[in-house]
């Protein structure tokens, strides 16, 4: 029976419950999804009873659910989101430009990791745009394509982030000027590749269990539902995403540590070097060039890690509750990222454009003088 008037009215006797980010709420088991559902009714609270008015007949029950979040901070959050993201996906949109122009055969692969960082990024936020309108289009596979290439782009953002320390650890800890045949592109088999296999794998057992499709979010005052694409399941989202970020995040904080200490320890080489310039020039002639090296590399790696790890890790440590400082702080540090890599690839640019302006300079009074001399 369904759309019952006067809605059926049931009364239960409970004790409300002692935490904040839990509160009361009717629901009706549906059968065919196997989950607790609210449509259809509504949850009126007294002092110890909870009143239930529903206008169909199924089997109820007065849930313990976390708290939803408001529809008034729901809209704020939104309109941040969204300025956050577009103003993200242009800068990671410009820092691609930036290198198409300024790119040259002598620029070396961290250029390339950074744009390959932003193109992740860029697809993050592009795809994140259209998880609500992925939700209102009537094809199903639509929606499940939006969710599952938003999961897509971001284990690539979270897979670039650890090649950047991977080819931090490469070109500082373990050796220099190394050679390694097809570097780069091994590098984007890796960033493009195993997030590829994790979402293809999961899309692969859809039949057993659908994971990306339409999730409603419920306003907490209004009861009102808003749907986005994405992943459906709770423990299929911490299992993969949690885990991943956390082996990622303490990879990078691994090498950061290492990174310091080369950077220590070559400062002391630098001080030692200083006092026998007159007879160890030769031998220690890159010794700074390695150091400012090493720092830049260095500080670019911590920015990256300290952006995208906090701003990630607030995201996964809000999840299960509404922490409202955390997602207003989460939605502002998202919108750093595309414009801190931004900013970093046009020093680089600036920089590379400068080395080979002096390059230029340097190798005409040499042409000149072996022209006189013949």
């Amino acid at each position: 029976m369904q759309n019952l008037v006067p809605p059926i009215k049931m009364i239960f006797r409970v004790i409300k419950p002692e935490t904040n980010d839990s509160q009361l709420q009717c629901r009706f088991f549906d059968e065919d999804d196997l989950d607790w559902k609210s449509d259809g009714c509504e949850t009126h609270i007294d002092q110890d009873n909870v009143t239930c008015n529903c206008n169909h007949a199924t089997a109820f029950a007065v849930l313990l659910m976390r708290i939803q979040i408001s529809e008034a901070h729901w809209k704020i959050l939104s309109s941040i989101s969204y300025i956050g993201c577009g103003l993200s996906a242009f800068f990671s949109a410009s820092s691609i430009v930036t290198y198409v122009f300024f790119r040259s055969h002598k620029m070396d692969f961290s250029m390339s990791i950074h744009v390959s960082l932003s193109g992740a990024l860029l697809l993050l936020n592009t795809t994140f745009l259209l998880t609500e309108w992925g939700a209102t289009v009537e094809l199903d596979w639509a929606c499940e394509f939006v969710a599952a290439l938003t999961h897509y782009s971001l284990l690539c953002c979270f897979t670039w982030m650890a090649i950047e320390a991977l080819h931090l650890y490469l070109l500082l800890i373990k050796v220099f000027n190394t050679h390694y045949k097809h570097y780069l592109l091994k590098l984007s088999l890796a960033g493009w590749g195993i997030p590829g296999i994790i979402v293809a794998t999961t899309l692969c057992v859809k039949s057993f269990k659908q994971v990306y499709g339409v999730t409603e979010l419920t306003m907490s005052d209004t009861n009102q539902t808003n749907a986005i694409c994405w992943i459906r399941d709770d423990s299929f989202f911490y299992s993969v995403n949690l885990v991943y970020f956390t082996l990622i995040f303490i990879f990078n904080s691994g090498i950061l540590m290492a990174v310091g200490s080369r950077i220590c320890k070559m400062k002391q080489v630098l001080k030692t070097s200083s006092k026998h310039t007159a007879n160890t020039s030769g031998k220690l002639q890159g010794v700074p060039e390695k150091f400012r090296t090493s720092c830049q590399s260095g500080l670019t790696l911590l920015g990256l890690t300290c952006l995208m790890g906090i701003t990630w890790g607030l995201a996964f440590l809000g999840s299960g509750y509404v922490n409202y400082p955390v997602l207003y702080l989460f939605c502002i540090l998202n919108s750093l990222q595309g414009f801190f890599i931004f900013v970093w690839i046009c020093l680089l640019a600036k920089k590379q454009l400068r080395r080979e302006m002096e390059e230029r300079l340097s190798s005409t009074p040499g042409r000149t003088s072996d022209i006189k001399s013949e």
